[in-house]
C-alpha cells in the first residue's frame, strides 16, 4: 500500500488537470477535492458516522424525519432517533443479535424499515434486504447466498421464506412496534452493556445485484464502503444566509430501499436532516400529488421517470414549483430527453450519476450548472476514485477518447460476492480494481460517457451496436412512450438490432415508420431491422431493462403479451 501511495505521489505531477489522466500510469484521477474520511483505525459504523453528521448541524427535534405518503403517518427526528435506540437495545437483549450476524429483510417500504436498518447497522449486524415481490425461487437463492441468522418480514411476505431453520420477526406486529417504542429493562441490562465495537472494515450489508446479465449476486459492502459513499455525495455546504432562506429539504423516495441507490441515499438524507417522503408503491400521478402536498425539493429517479415527466400531460395539473433537483441514475439518460425536460421544467436541475452496487453507488456524477449542461455524460469521477479504460481484447489501458471497459478503484469498492469466489476473482483485480463490465470512455475534460454493457453489445457482422444509443433515439420520438433494443439472431449477420416499442396513447406508429425513423439518423449497420409492439418494457427496480426477458420473448415467437 505504501509503495502504491509513493507511485501515485510521484505520478501526480504529470496528471492532466483537465482530464485527470496520467500518461505514465494510464490512470484517470478524480478532479474533485478528496473526501475526508475518519481514520481507518477508529471503530465506527456507517450509522455512527451518519448520526455524527446529523448532530453537527441538527434539525429541531420536532422536524419531520419520515412521512408515509399512503397513510399520511409521520415521525419526527426526535422520535426516529429514540426508536433506533429502543429497537437496537431490544434486538440485542431479546434476540441476542451480535456483530457479524446476518439479518435478511423482506418488507415493502414503510416507516419501520429505516428504523430497522439503522438499529441493525448500529449493532454491527449485516443487513441483507431483498425485493419483497421477488419469486420464492429468487428469495431462496438470496438466502442461500447470505446465510441469515434471522429474518425480518411482514405478514404479506412471510410465506415466501423457504423452510429453513431461521427465526423470523414480523415487523408489522404489535411486538415489533412495542420494541421500537419501549425499552425492555426487565433483565436489568443498561445501554452501556450492549455497546458494540465495530471496525470500519467489518461487513455492513449484502445487497443484491440487478441480475440483468446473469443470476443475482450478493454484493458484500463494509461500513467503510458506505461511509465513503455517503461522504462523497454530501451536498455543498450552504452559507448561513442561504440556510435561512432556502426551503427545508424534502426528498421523495420512489426507489426501493433494498436497492443500493435507495439504500445509501436514505442514509445520506437522514445524515443531512432531510424530510423523507416514502411511497409504498409507485404511481405516476401519486408521485405528482406527493410533490405538491409535501413541497418536495429532491427526487432520486431512474430515466423512465424523466421520460414520463417530459411526455405526460398530467404534470400540468399539479403545482411542482418546489422541485429543485432530480438525481438520475440506474441507466444512461439521452440528451434529447434532458433538453426537452429543461424546456418543460426550466427551474429543475438534473444531476446525472453512474454507479454500481459493487461500487457502493455513485462512482461519477455531474455537479453544478456547467457539468449538468453536458447532458450526454454521467459526469466526472467521484471524490477519491481512480479509473482505467481497458481494451477488453488486449488488456491495455487506454487514453482519453478511447472506448474500453471501465475499471474503478477507491474506498467504496465492495469486499466481494458472498458465496461466489469465482465471480469475485473475475470481477476484482488483485490490485484493487473493480471491472465494471461497462463499455465507456473519458473525454479530454474528464467527463465519463457510458456506451453500453459489454455483454449487451449487438454483434452485427463485424460491427458492435450499442442498444442504449438506439433507445435514446427511439425515446426522442413523440409517438413512442418507451423502448428497448435487443440482439436477434440472424443467419447472415449473426445478430440484428430488434426494437420493442411501447406506443404513446393514441399513437398508430408502424414497424416501417420506426425502422425509417432510426435509419435516417444512424450508420447502416446500426439500423433497426425488426420491431415488436408491447404494453410495457420489463425493468428492474432501478429502471434497468431486463433484456434477458425480452430475448426469451423474441425467441419464443409466441403470441404471449408482456
Amino acid at each position: 500500500m505504501a509503495d502504491r501511495d509513493r507511485k501515485l505521489k510521484a505520478a501526480a505531477h504529470s496528471v492532466d488537470p483537465r482530464s485527470g489522466f496520467c500518461p505514465q500510469t494510464k490512470i484517470f484521477h478524480s478532479l474533485r477535492p478528496p473526501i475526508s474520511l475518519p481514520p481507518i483505525s477508529q471503530p465506527l459504523t456507517v450509522v455512527g458516522h451518519a448520526l455524527s453528521i446529523l448532530r453537527s448541524s441538527p434539525p429541531p427535534v420536532n422536524t419531520t424525519a419520515l412521512v408515509d405518503f399512503d397513510s399520511g403517518d409521520s415521525i419526527s427526528y426526535g422520535i426516529f432517533l429514540c426508536q433506533i435506540r429502543n429497537l437496537a437495545f431490544n434486538l440485542r437483549t431479546v434476540f441476542s443479535l451480535s456483530k457479524g450476524q446476518v439479518a435478511f429483510i423482506l418488507s415493502p417500504t414503510s416507516l419501520r424499515v429505516p428504523v430497522l436498518y439503522f438499529a441493525l447497522l448500529s449493532l454491527g449486524v449485516v443487513v441483507s434486504p431483498a425485493n419483497p415481490i421477488g419469486s420464492e425461487s429468487e428469495i431462496a437463492h438470496q438466502i442461500r447466498l447470505c446465510k441469515p441468522d434471522i429474518a425480518f418480514v411482514t405478514s404479506s411476505t412471510e410465506s415466501k421464506l423457504p423452510r429453513v431453520p431461521v427465526s423470523s420477526v414480523l415487523i408489522d406486529s404489535m411486538q415489533f412496534i412495542s420494541m421500537m417504542n419501549e425499552r425492555n429493562l426487565s433483565n436489568g441490562v443498561d445501554d452501556d452493556a450492549v455497546d458494540v465495537k465495530v471496525d470500519q472494515n467489518d461487513s455492513a450489508a449484502i445487497l443484491y445485484s440487478s441480475g440483468t446479465t446473469g443470476r443475482v449476486k450478493g454484493v458484500l459492502l463494509s461500513h467503510r464502503n458506505l461511509i465513503a459513499s455517503i461522504s462523497s455525495v454530501m451536498t455543498l455546504e450552504a452559507t448561513a444566509d442561504e440556510r435561512e432562506t432556502e426551503p427545508h429539504p424534502v426528498s421523495l423516495y420512489l426507489l426501493p430501499m433494498f436497492h443500493v441507490f435507495g439504500f445509501y441515499m436514505m442514509i445520506r438524507s437522514i445524515s443531512e436532516g432531510h424530510t423523507l417522503v416514502l411511497m409504498r408503491k409507485f404511481g405516476f400521478e401519486e408521485m405528482l400529488r406527493a410533490v405538491e402536498k409535501y413541497r418536495v425539493t429532491y427526487i432520486p429517479v431512474s430515466p423512465p421517470l424523466v421520460v414520463a415527466m417530459v411526455k405526460s400531460e398530467l404534470v400540468a395539473k399539479y403545482d411542482l414549483s418546489s422541485l429543485q433537483i432530480l438525481g438520475c441514475g440506474g441507466a444512461p439518460l439521452g440528451k434529447e430527453v434532458v433538453d426537452k425536460f429543461h424546456v418543460k421544467f426550466p427551474n429543475v436541475e438534473i444531476i446525472q450519476g453512474y454507479g454500481l452496487t459493487e461500487s457502493s453507488a455513485a462512482a461519477a456524477r455531474t455537479l453544478g450548472p456547467e457539468e449538468c449542461s453536458n447532458t450526454s455524460s454521467v459526469g466526472r469521477l467521484s471524490e477519491s476514485l481512480e479509473a482505467k479504460i481497458v481494451d477488453p481484447a488486449t488488456g491495455e489501458a487506454l487514453s482519453p477518447g478511447h472506448k474500453g471497459e471501465l475499471w474503478l478503484r477507491g474506498p467504496g469498492i465492495m469486499k466481494g460476492y458472498v458465496g461466489d469466489e469465482k465471480a469475485t476473482a473475475e470481477t476484482l483485480h488483485p490490485e484493487g480494481w473493480l471491472k465494471t463490465g461497462d463499455l465507456c470512455y473519458f473525454d479530454s475534460d474528464g467527463y465519463l460517457y457510458i456506451v453500453d454493457r459489454l455483454k449487451e453489445l449487438i454483434k452485427y457482422k463485424a460491427y458492435q451496436v450499442p442498444p442504449a444509443e438506439l433507445e435514446h433515439l427511439l425515446q426522442s420520438n413523440p409517438e413512442i412512450a418507451d423502448s428497448a433494443v435487443i440482439p436477434y439472431p440472424d443467419e447472415e449477420a449473426g445478430e440484428i438490432p430488434m426494437a420493442y416499442i411501447v406506443r404513446n396513447h393514441g399513437s398508430t406508429i408502424t414497424e416501417a415508420q420506426v425502422i425509417d425513423f432510426i435509419a435516417k439518423q444512424v450508420a447502416p449497420y446500426k439500423k433497426i431491422r425488426r420491431v415488436s409492439f408491447v404494453n410495457t418494457i420489463p425493468k428492474s427496480p432501478a429502471g434497468k431493462i431486463l433484456r434477458r426477458e425480452l430475448i426469451k420473448h423474441a425467441l419464443s415467437r409466441g403470441s404471449s403479451k408482456l
